[in-house]
């Protein structure tokens, strides 16, 4: 194994062991309707026109992929995508979940219609690496579906906050939030023969009072709550847990002293045209 191989291994253990630290069905509650919108958005059209034409059952195979078993398991899929394997597992054969790297998918060249990712892979390090991998395993034909968290939005300034208090990444890791710039995906997708659009929309947040909801993502959303432990005995916690919240007050837009503040997302399909 070369050095950057060995480092690159490394930083993965350390996200798998990071989001399995929380409660991500916790967390995957409050976004399910990222996934959900990925299926209106083209999947279930591309179902419903297949049923039209060939009757209310179709052959094929449902494939759901995590990077850590022990993330949330189940249905949850990657970051809520529930709605979209229940949709699919109703009209195909029964699915599976796989525990693999999204950079390294365990799937001959185009062996699916759709390739969906819910809030997933904006955490893998290598951005073209992964762009690359889910051309491959798309068939001519087939449309890649990806719902990210808008680099500007709610959760996008989130991270935003929390990288002072993190130790900086290496450098051939690219920022999350960066698939959450429609010019960050264009450039991924360059090389590759696929027809990009986006839209992007916004889901809500919502809890008792800002302090409710960052304590309770602190308890359960894995990165969070990783930063607390690291953070708390060094007396930085309060600091990054003050910041937090003053940037969710700023975007409440609930009027009744409750909080709720809208997240927004992009959505891109890349289709790879016959």
């Amino acid at each position: 194994m070369s050095p950057i191989t060995a480092e690159i291994q490394a930083l993965k253990d350390a996200h798998r062991k990071t989001w399995a630290s929380g409660d991500y069905a916790r967390i995957a509650e409050l976004v399910t309707e990222v996934g959900e919108r990925l299926v209106e958005r083209d999947l279930h059209a591309g179902l419903a026109r297949a049923l039209a034409a060939g009757g209310e059952q179709l052959g094929g195979e449902v494939r759901g992929n995590d990077l850590s078993a022990s993330a949330g398991g189940g249905d949850r899929g990657v970051a809520g995508t529930r709605g979209h394997v229940q949709y699919v597992r109703a009209r195909l054969h029964a699915g599976e979940w796989l525990t693999a790297d999204a950079e390294d998918l365990p799937f001959e060249d185009e062996r699916f219609d759709y390739v969906l990712s819910s809030l997933g892979v904006q955490f893998v390090p290598r951005h073209e690496v992964v762009s690359s991998e889910l051309v491959r395993v798309c068939r001519t034909g087939g449309t890649i579906v990806l719902g990210n968290w808008a680099a500007d939005g709610y959760i996008g300034r989130f991270w935003t906050i929390m990288g002072p208090y993190l130790p900086p990444p290496p450098d051939y890791a690219s920022p999350p939030a960066a698939w959450g710039r429609s010019e960050h995906v264009v450039q991924l997708f360059a090389d590759y023969p696929v027809d990009l659009t986006s839209e992007r929309y916004a889901l809500d947040f919502e809890a008792d009072s800002a302090e409710v909801f960052i304590d309770t993502l602190a308890d359960y959303y894995g990165p969070l709550l990783q930063a607390r432990n690291k953070l708390t005995p060094t007396g930085r916690w309060e600091a990054l847990r003050d910041e937090l919240i003053a940037l969710s007050n700023e975007m409440n837009a609930a009027g009744d002293g409750h909080f709720r503040a809208p997240s927004e997302y992009l959505v891109t399909l890349a289709r790879k045209p016959t």
